[in-house]
């Protein structure tokens, strides 16, 4: 990483703006069901709070569209971060405006204040670039730590470097970014990447990429029938983008091109709707009933996966292997999460749903690492420039006075 870090800024009672990604899942009851995210910040808060600075901290919140929505509100965050810090949070009930601008002004050293979901003004995603002023409001550093929003060029991760003297990343940032450049860099081989999900056309330049530096791609997911389609397999009602078997077309050959094994699954589990209540039935993919739908891979794919990857010592992994919030079409992802976490391999597993589904298997310990972003993740396996990242001050040119 060529950017400053947080630990090579001056610090000392400063105040400082940080950027974290707060955006955790509710329970039905409004309560937090999973703090991972806010966990993951609290190396760099605790740094920030040791150095007696003025904490100011910003975080987007699910999908509020530019309005005030008291549903996405950050007020029950803040009582998570007060208890994982034991430590009093003062939380302001906007991100911008005169009573935000006091409150700031009245932290003393050491103090945390949480803003409002910035997601509440449409400037936020708009990366408009007099809110990003108004949020930056005299700090005197900038802190990046929501790598799960590096991938955004939005108002608080890009325009808000425009109006600080220093822009850094912070414990998490710099973490994420380090353990995959050094993975992708130089990795043990053989190196084997899995992916799943609906579309293909999310991850077409992540295909792409990815054949020219692994032996071994691994499809499951809604987009294997994409695949299965292109080449002339019956599919029922299962998930397709009719658009894209060229494209498909197209993978498998570069695959065949670059000597790259490229498996598909052989069998899925069939349902005749999408629904709890389905009958299903496990069939080969050749045989897959007219208007039933294909929602998950099935027991002799899982034996074919887990045979793929038995000598593999690089594991990239992104997306589920089928339907897996249905119990009925959860078991080719668990047992894939079972697989890679029981592997010898330096296990990678990039978040969104499937740092969902391994905390739901029970494996979060045994995999090497868990990305905290998903779409960021997959920029980065695009080989595209992070925003968030691009953003922060160059440490060859960067000033930390």
């Amino acid at each position: 990483m060529n950017k400053l870090c947080i630990e090579d800024v001056p610090l000392s009672g400063k105040r400082v703006f940080v950027r974290v990604d707060f955006n955790v899942p509710l329970d039905e009851h409004g309560n937090i069901a999973d703090d991972v995210r806010i966990r993951a910040a609290l190396p760099t808060i605790n740094h920030l709070v040791d150095e007696n600075c003025r904490v100011v901290i910003a975080s987007h919140f699910g999908r509020p569209k530019g309005e005030r929505n008291m549903k996405y509100s950050l007020a029950p965050v803040r009582k998570r971060l007060e208890r994982l810090l034991n430590k009093k949070v003062l939380f302001s009930d906007d991100c911008v405006g005169v009573k935000v601008k006091q409150m700031i002004h009245e932290l003393g050293p050491g103090q945390v204040l949480l803003l409002e979901n910035l997601r509440f003004h449409k400037g936020e995603k708009m990366n408009d670039r007099e809110f990003a002023e108004a949020l930056a409001d005299d700090c005197e550093v900038y802190v990046d730590d929501a790598f799960g929003a590096a991938h955004r060029a939005h108002a608080s991760i890009d325009a808000i470097t425009e109006f600080i003297p220093v822009a850094a990343a912070g414990f998490l940032m710099k973490k994420e970014i380090e353990y995959f450049e050094q993975v992708w860099a130089d990795p043990v081989r053989p190196m084997a990447a899995i992916l799943g999900g609906a579309k293909v056309s999310d991850k077409i330049g992540v295909i792409f990429n990815l054949i020219e530096r692994v032996e071994k791609v691994l499809i499951g997911g809604g987009m294997m029938f994409t695949f299965l389609k292109a080449m002339g397999y019956e599919i029922g009602n299962s998930i397709v983008e009719s658009d894209m078997q060229d494209v498909a077309r197209e993978i498998m050959e570069k695959a065949r091109e670059h000597n790259v094994k490229f498996y598909l699954p052989v069998d899925c589990v069939v349902a005749d709707k999408v629904d709890p209540s389905a009958e299903i039935r496990i069939v080969p993919v050749q045989e897959i009933p007219e208007g039933w739908s294909g929602l998950d891979i099935g027991p002799a794919t899982m034996r074919l996966f887990a045979q793929a990857l038995q000598n593999a010592r690089t594991i990239l992994w992104n997306g589920p292997m089928g339907l897996f919030e249905m119990e009925k079409f959860s078991r080719g992802t668990r047992f894939m999460a079972h697989t890679v976490a029981d592997s010898y391999a330096l296990t990678i597993v990039g978040g969104g749903d499937t740092d969902v589904a391994v905390h739901k298997a029970g494996e979060s310990a045994n995999i090497s690492y868990i990305s905290t972003g998903g779409g960021a993740f997959l920029q980065l396996m695009e080989g595209k420039e992070l925003p968030g990242l691009a953003a922060l001050t160059d440490k060859q040119s960067g000033e930390a006075d």
